[in-house]
């Protein structure tokens, strides 16, 4: 058997790098052959999320259209085409008609609500090419779907009824909890991405009531834009692929605010995930994926208000004992049901069949 993985980022797309080629290595050992090609490159990827820059994007989009393009005339190469979120990021899905079509057997996975409108600030001026109706339209031309959740499911079994539910798992040996952390000040961490710095905004008011009684630093990692709270003392951070694990096992408390969104309740809370992975304790907003995965004050802790963000935190802060042992507790959580090792074999069995 031999794969094309269609994918809309290079590696630096958290998306695809954990729903697709963590999964990479499994199929190599199952003599499984493949190709996997992104949309979107490097050099791409570099100003995706920078404002303005349009006419260097549409360059790089014409460029990423043509290469796409060129994905049609290898079809014969194949007897599977994967499709992760979808083949290209504008306009309706030609390239998936083409290649159902050609009668190439397509899986179609995601991971967010991409059925709904959804536009990072920096790219708004693109939202005019969005079609409204062509993940549907990916469904129905697809053998089998893949989601990460009941949410997701629910939508695509409208239009298929071959759908099937594996959460985004994590690499449980890379991302693993550190033997003993150096003594320093406490850290509060926040790690996200420019499409998701908004939510950040819920718990600024929570975190300065925080600043007034405890010493901390606030750490925020990926927003894409310095972060200023008056009275805070915050370290602003670059996401770097290449610091990611030792980002996450540089906090002592992950927090993770969430508004109650239909998109968001499509998302697959993976940031969740990675802090549990690394037993650091986490803070979140009880929305969509978090209430599978979270249960309040035995793996992680729920904050509906600023009151209770303020409460929980303040907890943690004060019980160098209870952090652990939420973080713990965490991370077995994470090894039952999240893990990649867990997950590979369900993924493998739907590629085969």
């Amino acid at each position: 058997m031999k794969i094309l993985f269609v994918i809309p980022y290079p590696s630096e797309g958290a998306s695809n790098r954990f729903r697709v080629e963590q999964y990479l290595p499994y199929l190599k050992r199952e003599g499984i052959d493949f190709d996997i090609r992104p949309f979107v490159s490097k050099r791409f990827f570099e100003i995706l999320y920078l404002r303005r820059k349009y006419l260097k994007k549409g360059v790089y989009f014409l460029e990423s259209f043509c290469r796409r393009l060129m994905d049609i005339f290898r079809l014969h190469n194949y007897d599977l085409i994967f499709i992760h979120r979808e083949s290209c990021p504008f306009g309706p899905p030609i390239f998936e008609w083409l290649i159902y079509k050609l009668k190439k057997p397509i899986i179609f996975d995601f991971d967010d609500a991409v059925f709904l409108p959804n536009f990072n600030p920096a790219n708004s001026f693109y939202r005019f090419l969005k079609s409204s109706t062509k993940t549907k339209k990916i469904i129905r031309m697809s053998k089998k779907i893949i989601v990460s959740n009941g949410f997701l499911e629910e939508y695509a079994r409208r239009f298929n009824s071959c759908v099937y539910v594996i959460p985004t798992p994590i690499d449980t040996e890379k991302f693993r909890p550190l033997c003993e952390k150096k003594r320093r000040d406490l850290i509060i961490g926040w790690i996200g991405s420019p499409t998701t710095f908004s939510y950040l905004s819920i718990i600024f008011e929570s975190i300065q009531k925080l600043s007034r009684k405890y010493e901390f630093i606030f750490k925020i990692i990926g927003a894409g834009t310095p972060v200023f709270i008056p009275g805070v003392k915050i370290e602003n951070y670059e996401w770097d692929l290449k610091k990611e694990v030792e980002n996450f096992q540089s906090i002592d408390i992950g927090v993770y605010p969430l508004p109650d969104t239909e998109w968001v309740k499509g998302k697959a809370a993976f940031k969740a995930i990675q802090y549990m992975a690394v037993g650091v304790p986490v803070v979140a907003s009880p929305v969509g994926m978090t209430n599978e995965i979270i249960q309040d004050d035995v793996n992680g802790f729920f904050a509906k208000s600023n009151e209770e963000w303020v409460e929980k935190i303040s907890r943690l802060i004060e019980n160098p004992d209870l952090r652990k042992k939420i973080g713990v507790a965490g991370r077995k959580t994470v090894e039952k049901k999240f893990s990649v090792k867990e997950n590979a074999q369900k993924y493998l069995k739907i590629l085969k069949s």
